[in-house]
């Protein structure tokens, strides 16, 4: 099972690396559903792999890669709201929480295929662009709280549409926030629930590799390809989410 796991932690950290996302949200599922493993001991294994496998990934995006005032922006506004998401989480029912993710996903998907006109200097930064940057981190902040995951499958659609950011620094900026927000919800799933750290350290340590050797190909590749790649993730996910509950409620 040793070996299941390390493989999980190479693909879901190769994708967190290519496309900044979509990390946690196979992560959860993989390991609950493959591996066997408690969902809140999977939560908070997939938290500590997105905080180490985004930071990793953004290394080679230092340089030009990130947008450092809407990433704070985005990732402090999130804080909070991944606290009050992680309190939420007991108290909503989780098909209806899924359904209406998986409904979101899909339009962001959907809308992620169409080609998106986005220049090298954000055009609405003197425009609004804080407000929305704070309704973008509080929603990201509450699903990353609610569901375990660092969120980076609704930031970087957010960012993009919202922000009309380029793709490749959408990735960027989308994998310091997800460190952020994870740091916050990691340490509130660990004042509700345990780490197991064999279990953790044979996931992450693979995922960071993967995600390290990923980011450094994404960077060669046009940003069309990383949003059509992305579009199709998260539109796979979206798919999988909702059939997969829908079959748990018959």
């Amino acid at each position: 099972m040793v070996f299941v796991v390390i493989a999980l932690g190479l693909i879901v950290g190769a994708i967190l690396g290519l496309v900044g996302a979509g990390g946690g949200i196979i992560a959860v599922p993989a390991l609950v559903g493959i591996v066997g493993v408690p969902v809140m001991s999977a939560m908070s294994t997939s938290l500590v792999m997105a905080v180490a496998s985004a930071s990793t990934a953004v290394l080679p995006r230092l340089r030009g890669g990130i947008d450092w005032p809407v990433a704070l922006v985005v990732g402090l506004a999130g804080v909070p709201a991944a606290l009050a998401g992680t309190a939420l989480n007991a108290l909503l029912p989780q098909p209806a929480l899924l359904i209406s993710f998986g409904l979101l996903m899909v339009g962001a998907g959907v809308r992620m295929l169409r080609p998106m006109t986005s220049r090298t200097e954000d055009p609405e930064r003197q425009r609004g662009w804080l407000l929305r940057a704070l309704i973008i981190g509080l929603g990201v902040g509450l699903l990353t709280g609610l569901l375990g995951v660092g969120g980076g499958f609704v930031i970087v659609p957010a960012l993009t549409l919202m922000l009309r950011m380029p793709m490749k620094r959408a990735i960027g900026t989308s994998l310091i926030i997800i460190v952020i927000n994870s740091l916050a919800a990691a340490a509130a799933h660990f004042s509700v629930g345990g780490l197991d750290i064999p279990l953790t350290l044979a996931f992450t340590i693979p995922a960071m590799l993967a995600s390290l050797v990923a980011a450094r190909v994404a960077g060669k590749l046009p940003g069309r390809v990383l949003q059509l790649s992305f579009a199709v993730l998260v539109l796979c996910i979206a798919v999988i989410t909702l059939v997969t509950t829908v079959v748990q409620l018959m």
